[in-house]
């Protein structure tokens, strides 16, 4: 764990595996912590020949939180952003994505295969079409294009998503809260159980809690508009990754994202939700370690 100077803000980064080993950076999504990865993904990716770099957005985890900007009302931006009202955020994906560029840069790697699920899927892309020199490939995984008229989430997820905990002060109800939110986004096909959510939980809890960064995360999903112009621009390797039953960022989402990219393969995966479920980890491992194979060779 170590803390680096990154765009003008401090970013926690940790990395597994050998210096020698090629670099994968994989970018986490809405409001979770680098810490979110599963230990045993990690350690398959490194097994598969792999330096993991794994980093803190910002307003999340030990990064910079932009508490000046205060909280947001997240249903309210929502209403106003499906108007077509303008809205004002402290900070855009484009800022998230430079700071990752930053972050390659504090860590002298020159280039690196990025892999990033839902919100770090739509910064994974940004680099991949603005940054794209400093990219051997691309994963996007359970994200999307930004498309306008792409299906949203089902009712059961959006009412999680805007659902708030019982007692927000109170450690307990926030990570009983959490615990229930995930079953509603995870994979039907590969339920982790309890034990396992509660514990993410309370370790999430524990090492930072910070609902306000959330909300300032998602205000910069909804002012970041479409990527489908820029996404025709990608030119570096790119496999898009997407579960049959993600009712968060619905699979239309996934093929879409794929069907803009030139070249992109597109896997999907039947059972797999909004989550990084221990029972996914083989095959996602298997997908993201052939696909930087071959863009190696």
């Amino acid at each position: 764990m170590t803390v680096f100077r990154a765009n003008g803000i401090e970013i926690d980064a940790e990395l597994f595996g050998e210096a020698r080993s090629v670099p994968l950076l994989l970018i986490r999504g809405l409001g979770t912590q680098r810490t979110a990865w599963p230990d045993a993904f990690l350690a398959a990716l490194v097994e598969r020949g792999h330096r993991v770099i794994t980093f803190d957005n910002r307003d999340a985890g030990l990064a910079t939180k932009f508490h000046r900007a205060g909280s947001m009302d997240i249903g309210d931006a929502m209403a106003r952003a499906a108007r077509g009202d303008p809205l004002d955020a402290p900070y855009r994906i484009d800022d998230m994505a430079l700071d990752v560029v930053g972050l390659l840069d504090a860590l002298e790697v020159e280039t690196t295969h990025v892999a990033g699920i839902s919100m770090g899927g739509m910064i994974a892309q940004l680099l991949a079409a603005r940054h794209g020199e400093r990219l051997r490939s691309l994963t996007s995984i359970m994200s999307s294009s930004g498309a306008p008229g792409l299906p949203g989430p089902t009712p059961e997820a959006a009412a999680a998503l805007m659902s708030r905990p019982e007692d927000p002060e109170d450690r307990e109800s926030v990570i009983r809260h959490g615990v229930e939110t995930e079953k509603v986004f995870g994979s039907p096909g590969y339920p982790p159980g309890d034990d396992y959510l509660r514990a993410a939980a309370e370790r999430a809890y524990d090492r930072c809690h910070c609902p306000e960064g959330i909300s300032r995360q998602m205000l910069a999903v909804l002012t970041g508009g479409e990527r489908t112009e820029l996404l025709k621009t990608i030119r570096v390797p790119t496999l898009v990754i997407h579960g049959v039953d993600d009712p968060l960022i619905p699979v239309e989402a996934g093929i879409d994202t794929a069907r803009r990219i030139p070249g992109a393969e597109l896997r999907l995966i039947p059972g797999m939700g909004h989550d990084v479920a221990p029972g996914l980890i083989p095959t996602l491992v298997e997908a993201i370690a052939e696909h930087t194979a071959a863009a190696e060779r």
